[in-house]
């Protein structure tokens, strides 16, 4: 099998995290709507998000390669917070999430001609409590709009205000990037060398 990896993501987060590990891969992505079905348990409807994704991907191309998706969704009390629309909805987000205790779940779906290998990965995230000027130093500076949550947790926010998390950090980042090595392996993906 020695066919290229794409990326059906934008997401520098994801670009970064595939990078680090040394997975040769093209990037391409398509617009697509990531609005959770409803009625569908969060992990599966993140996985329902990036299977769109990468079967939008799959469409385009015209040879038959690895094409790995995700989709992250962050949720406290049953309530997902997507991206914020503003400056006032993502200092709402974060004033939130402080002196709380919030998931991350990333699901993530690898598609190779037929074969399709689903999953999705939680994260349990832990902020200290923050001060109204911490969080709106950071959403001013940081301007985090297009993140899940209104937070990268490798950002300022992530080194001053997360107090644990329990699970893969990766994944709060956007990828659980050592299970997909895991699944890639599985495939029997000559990039990533022996185990």
């Amino acid at each position: 099998m020695n066919e290229k990896i794409v990326l059906a993501s934008t997401s520098p987060r994801r670009k970064q995290l595939l990078e680090w590990a040394e997975i040769p891969f093209d990037i391409i992505a398509c617009n697509t709507d990531e609005i959770l079905p409803d009625g569908m348990p969060l992990r599966d409807a993140a996985m329902q998000v990036a299977k769109e994704k990468a079967l939008a991907v799959k469409k385009m191309l015209k040879d038959k390669r690895i094409i790995i998706a995700a989709d992250t969704i962050v949720v406290m009390d049953e309530m997902v917070l997507g991206k914020p629309k503003n400056e006032d909805e993502a200092i709402n987000m974060l004033t939130l999430l402080q002196n709380n205790t919030h998931q991350v779940i990333t699901g993530v779906v690898i598609l190779y001609g037929e074969r399709q290998i689903l999953f999705a990965d939680s994260t349990e995230v832990v902020f200290h409590p923050l001060t109204p000027q911490q969080i709106i130093f950071y959403v001013e500076k940081y301007k985090p709009y297009d993140k899940a949550g209104a937070y990268a947790i490798q950002e300022w926010i992530g080194v001053v205000g997360i107090k644990s998390i329990n699970g893969d950090f990766y994944n709060v980042m956007g990828l659980p990037v050592s299970r997909v090595i895991k699944e890639l392996e599985r495939l029997n993906n000559p990039f990533l060398g022996e185990a």
